[in-house]
């Protein structure tokens, strides 16, 4: 079964598994396997008049809907190519009194695009609306109460002269966005700004080792003509190479995590159970749990007192973060590392993820030299864990190479920043805002490692009179949250 743009792959049905993707042809590491617009989309309640409606960037200046008074665009292009499904929310908006929340909106954006196409199959969608899975009989009572209110505030937002719904395909669409709803994220992909239903992308299922991976694309209005803007959209791309029939596969979840803990996640957002080869075999579990090695190998007790010292420094940790008080999660990091080092391995998770935070506040707060240590030996250990072409993997080795840059460390930094830049080609693509910037800083530092080779005394006097003319560049602010994750679920 294929339709418009989708030629090279076909649903299939498995036992156990429902639908499925299968290749109809081979595919390369990179290749985009297909790219999908939305069906419908949203920003978060909480970000609506900083991002972009129509292409979910950020924008320092937006213009605002004279009518609504609500949604923000970048320009004129982005808020003529939004009319059509912002039309009937302008009205309701103004009729209701006040925007709803996000699900509302993507709800209703759902079903005035079914009173314009009908619900059978839209142009380029593989399955109908009607065919996603909603999983509403396996909610738990939380899950219902919040289905309830949230079909409740629909009836109340959704206006009397629009094609009215029953109850129970309501519940079906809450459904489809609970389960299905995909992340999007801004322009660097390092904030999720937005949620999302792409019917084609629901139908792959879940692999903790995946043959592809997904990518928001914000897509391009720069182009003066409009036939050549390229719109918002996902793209799925390979990360290995595929036969064709072999089943695609994404992952819903971060690796970073024991496969336990990985299908305790899974079964609590997606109601399925993992079957995946790395959940049955355990795969890197042994790596991701490691202790220190050697003679004076720390007893099972010790362990475990280190481990529960992590989780609770963790805790505090983020408390520290969300009231915005960095010298102090550096301090709790370095009291936890000096806990940690004597008797975790190298790859233990725990150890990663205070490296991880410890390196992100220390570029913040520009310690680069400290910042730089921690990131390099994060970085050591994820190579170990991660998928050889995996997204995270690629942020987190451009950040590190960012910040050995940043240290003065200019032959380790660009040595990362071109490790950085082969994954993200892959998993991003050469047009990919991201790999853009990366390509940038792999040519500076480039020209900057000639420099250094050539003469490093001349090197050091340069970049030190460079550092006083201009203040060194500021990192971003460390984010509370983790790299958005693939499927958006509703807390």
């Amino acid at each position: 079964m294929t339709k418009g743009g989708m030629e090279s792959v076909e649903v299939f049905t498995t036992e156990g598994k429902g639908r499925g993707l299968k290749a109809q042809k081979e595919f390369l590491p990179g290749d985009v396997i297909f790219a999908e617009p939305a069906y419908a989309a949203v920003v978060f309640d909480s970000l609506t008049h900083v991002i972009c409606h129509t292409c979910f960037k950020r924008q320092e200046k937006l213009h605002r809907c004279g009518q609504c008074k609500f949604a923000y665009y970048c320009d004129r292009t982005c808020q003529r190519a939004a009319w059509v499904n912002h039309k009937n929310e302008c009205s309701a908006i103004k009729r209701h009194g006040k925007a709803p929340s996000e699900n509302i909106r993507l709800a209703a954006r759902i079903m005035w695009k079914i009173e314009r196409e009908g619900s059978g199959l839209s142009e380029g969608c593989l399955v109908s609306i009607d065919e996603l899975q909603n999983h509403v009989d396996s909610f738990g009572e939380e899950e219902k109460k919040d289905l309830r209110t949230d079909v409740e505030s629909f009836l109340e937002f959704w206006p009397p002269h629009c094609q009215q719904f029953g109850m129970q395909f309501i519940s079906h669409i809450f459904g489809v966005i609970s389960c299905n709803g995909f992340t999007l994220s801004d322009q660097r992909g390092l904030q999720a700004v937005g949620v999302g239903i792409f019917p084609n992308l629901c139908q792959a299922n879940h692999d903790c080792w995946p043959n592809c991976t997904v990518i928001f694309n914000n897509g391009n209005h720069e182009a003066v003509r409009s036939m050549f803007h390229t719109q918002m959209r996902i793209e799925l791309r390979a990360l290995s190479k595929i036969s064709p029939g072999d089943e695609l596969t994404v992952s819903y979840v971060d690796f970073l995590n024991v496969s336990e803990e990985r299908r305790k996640q899974l079964k609590k957002q997606y109601y399925f159970d993992c079957t995946c080869e790395h959940c049955k075999k355990q795969v890197k579990d042994d790596l991701m749990l490691a202790v220190k090695q050697g003679e004076s190998k720390p007893s099972a007790d010790t362990v475990k007192e280190v481990i529960q010292f992590s989780k609770d420094t963790l805790e505090k940790i983020n408390k520290a973060r969300m009231e915005g008080l960095y010298h102090e999660v550096v301090k709790l990091c370095r009291d936890c590392l000096k806990k940690q080092e004597p008797v975790l391995g190298d790859t233990n998770i725990y150890l990663l993820r205070i490296l991880s935070i410890a390196s992100e506040v220390l570029s913040y707060l520009q310690m680069f030299e400290e910042a730089a240590d921690y990131a390099k030996r994060m970085v050591d250990g994820y190579l170990k864990i991660y998928h050889p072409n995996n997204a995270q993997l690629g942020m987190a080795v451009m950040r590190a190479g960012v910040t050995h840059w940043h240290a003065g460390l200019i032959e380790v930094g660009h040595g990362l920043i071109c490790k950085a830049y082969a994954i993200l080609l892959i998993t991003h693509g050469p047009s990919h805002p991201i790999t853009k910037d990366l390509e940038v800083m792999r040519v500076q530092t480039e020209m900057e490692l000639r420099m250094f080779q050539q003469n490093e005394f001349m090197y050091y006097k340069m970049r030190e009179a460079a550092l006083k003319n201009q203040k060194i560049q500021i990192m971003p602010e460390p984010s509370n949250e983790n790299a958005p994750s693939l499927f958006h679920k509703k807390e």
